[in-house]
């Protein structure tokens, strides 16, 4: 029996099965990528609620760039209890970096509008970020200024946030804060400038160091400049304005807060 030909156009294109199998593996690849960081992230978070930050990415990138410079790397931190460090020195960076701590959940508005309408006007340019985004951007994240390390910033922002009691923020902002050329926190800082632990430092003596933080590796808390001096002033008549910092008493929204206390707040770069 013979067969008739038939006019059906012979499909010689290659199966897609190949490509869409490629395609796949990589969503597949994509998903596991962003699952291993969330997992990686939280964990990070949660040790971090535990065991003290000894390194930090800046105190990295501060030691490659002093061995760059033909220079031996330093790192003079040492970690101490929030317990063994002075009220004045929580309550100095509260009244001079972020007066709604103990109100906010990690952003203040507030605080970011103001410094919105500030850069607006050309003025040297202000930060609007909370102790709580400093922290997380120290521990976590490298100083670079981009639109994915603020992203990167408030998620882990939020993740201490729910993560951390305040108490638990405060102390690891103050252990790991850039005080100096190769200083990092505050008990090193007290040592280098002060000759005392952090536990002993006077209204004033926290006020200079508040007032350096926003330039620490260019203002010298040891030795202020005039400058520093009359911010640091101006730091310590805030100290007694704004309220006083409680870990004990449960905090107060940010919105019945504000009516009550309307201080200016010197913020840093950020």
């Amino acid at each position: 029996m013979t067969t008739e030909p038939t006019d059906q156009p012979v499909n010689n294109n290659p199966p897609l099965a190949p490509r869409r199998s490629l395609s796949a593996r990589f969503f597949r690849f994509i998903r596991n990528l962003i699952v291993l960081f969330f997992i990686i992230s939280i964990v990070w978070v949660v040790l971090g609620l535990f065991l003290p930050v000894f390194i930090t990415p800046l105190m990295v990138i501060r030691s490659v760039e002093q061995i760059a410079q033909g220079e031996f790397p330093r790192n003079s931190k040492r970690w101490v209890s929030i317990d063994d460090i002075s009220p004045n020195m929580i309550q100095a960076v509260v009244a001079s970096e972020d007066n709604l701590f103990m109100q906010h959940h990690g952003f203040s508005f507030e605080s970011m509008s103001k410094a919105f309408e500030h850069n607006l006007r050309g003025k040297r340019i202000r930060g609007g970020s909370t102790i709580s985004q400093q922290t997380a951007k120290n521990v976590f994240l490298f100083p670079n200024r981009s639109y994915i390390r603020k992203g990167l910033e408030a998620y882990f922002t939020v993740l201490i946030e729910i993560a951390w009691p305040k108490k638990r923020i405060m102390e690891v902002y103050l252990n790991v804060i850039e005080t100096g050329d190769g200083i990092y926190g505050v008990e090193a800082a007290s040592q280098e400038y002060f000759g005392i632990h952090a536990s002993r430092l006077s209204r004033k003596q926290a006020a200079t160091i508040a007032a350096c933080l926003p330039n620490p590796r260019r203002f010298n808390a040891g030795s202020p400049s005039g400058y520093i001096q009359r911010r640091s002033s101006k730091i310590a008549s805030l100290m007694g304005k704004v309220e006083q910092v409680n870990f004990n008493r449960k905090s107060v929204s940010p919105v019945k807060h504000k009516h009550k206390h309307r201080h200016k707040t010197y913020e840093s770069n950020n």
